[in-house]
């Protein structure tokens, strides 16, 4: 099981970023999870921002939680956007058959930001 690390910002156009580095599995989806509804709920932001670019690894509960965070965004009217997934992250998102509903295009492209 890996770590992971979570830091939460506001950019100058309100949106809300969650930057996460590490591993998102089974010892560190729950704090994700709760930093992902908590600021849906509190905040409410227009568009809240999940950055992966240093997601090392990331299994099913991991991306069953980034789906969560996805679902109850949605059902605030909140944007959810991932930004800069890594190709390994990208890539268990289309084995899964789920980067098309967070808009991910056919193949991983550094540093761009993908929105459903």
């Amino acid at each position: 099981m890996g770590e992971a690390v979570m830091t939460t910002r506001r950019q100058a156009d309100g949106a809300i970023v969650v930057d996460v580095r590490g591993s998102l599995d089974a010892a560190t989806v729950g704090a994700l999870r709760d930093t992902l509804l908590g600021t849906v709920q509190r905040e409410r932001p227009l568009t809240l921002i999940v950055d992966l670019t240093y997601v090392t690894f990331m299994d099913s509960q991991g991306i069953g939680t980034l789906v969560t965070g996805y679902h109850a965004a949605r059902e605030t009217g909140t944007r959810f956007v991932l930004r800069n997934p890594s190709e390994f992250v990208h890539r268990q998102l289309r084995v899964t058959g789920l980067a098309e509903m967070f808009g991910l295009p056919p193949s991983s492209s550094p540093s761009q930001t993908y929105t459903p």
